[in-house]
């Protein structure tokens, strides 16, 4: 069901969900949702599951006109106009037929999110419909949004009965200095004593080079103990590779699967919603953290997660 057509696609807009997960020994990055919070968060303002798809907005918002009359809310610090009038995000709205949704720029942070009542209705190619430009698969066929395309959502989802608004207490606050837990490894033993201090001690710019797939950084050089070449090994969203260069470079949700620069360090799960909102010219600043700290944090987000649900539908 056709629920919108796509007037301006904005400056980077794709369908994206939680992932596309077991298929890395073939190649096939996992994808998904830069910023997973805030995915999840706009779903369930819409009654949706966790995982629905939605599209994914950087920096410029698209403008789209409204075929039928659904449900949407909006994830993410972005500016909003429902035809002309500033409205606001992190709860559900009501469109009906012919009603235009504007988006402008996000005002802090790199992304946000739009749920659709129902999810986006795209095929599910190995077990996702996430896009992954580079290997053009997943929504919209592989690409980004055109000006003319339809956005299309399941007929058979009913609207939610009630308005839902997020807690000011669990709205993202994005900030261009973040502050990002690790931990070492695997090839940590790849670096001088001096390369990992000054890997945790200096804040890294992100450049221009940053993609879905990864961001190179900027910032002191990091200093290597032997020669860099190492056989070609897994990478995982979040895998912090050094090349000859010294500057840091972190891979993201659309990042290859093998790679052979040591990995002087991981980012912990918890903390990679945050910089998935990460643009360039922000700074990143890594702290070390052990793997017992990394899996409590990560516990402590799902609980996050849980404790929002509640309390929206407790609100209903």
């Amino acid at each position: 069901m056709k629920l919108f057509q796509v007037v301006k696609p904005g400056f980077f807009t794709t369908i994206q969900d939680l992932g596309r997960f077991g298929f890395l020994k073939f190649g096939v990055p996992i994808s998904g949702a830069m910023d997973e919070f805030s995915l999840q968060i706009a779903n369930m303002l819409v009654g949706n599951t966790h995982g629905d798809a939605c599209l994914e907005m950087t920096l410029i918002g698209p403008e789209l006109e409204a075929l039928h009359s659904t449900q949407i809310a909006v994830a993410g610090d972005i500016s909003l106009q429902i035809n002309g009038q500033d409205s606001d995000t992190w709860q559900t709205i009501n469109l009906m037929t012919g009603d235009v949704v504007s988006f402008g720029k996000v005002r802090t942070g790199c992304r946000a999110y739009l749920a659709i009542r129902g999810g986006i209705d795209v095929p599910i190619v190995l077990g996702s419909r996430s896009t992954h430009v580079r290997g053009e698969i997943g929504g919209m066929q592989g690409r980004q949004l055109r000006a003319g395309d339809y956005v299309e959502g399941f007929d058979a989802a009913q609207p939610i009965d009630h308005c839902l608004i997020l807690p000011r207490e669990f709205i993202s606050s994005f900030s261009n200095e973040i502050d990002v837990g690790v931990v070492l490894g695997p090839q940590s033993t790849s670096f001088t004593e001096k390369g990992l201090e000054t890997f945790l001690s200096n804040p890294y710019v992100v450049t221009v080079e940053a993609d879905r797939m990864g961001y190179r950084l900027e910032g002191p050089q990091i200093e290597h103990s032997e020669h860099i070449d190492t056989i070609s090994e897994a990478i995982l969203p979040g895998s912090i590779q050094v090349p000859a260069s010294g500057k840091p470079i972190v891979t993201m949700q659309d990042a290859q699967t093998t790679g052979g620069y040591p990995k002087i360090a991981v980012v912990m799960s918890a903390n990679l919603h945050t910089l998935g909102q990460a643009k360039p010219g922000d700074k990143i600043c890594f702290h070390e953290t052990d793997l017992s700290m990394a899996h409590h944090k990560l516990q402590d987000y799902k609980k996050k997660i849980g404790l929002i649900e509640s309390k929206l539908y407790a609100r209903s």
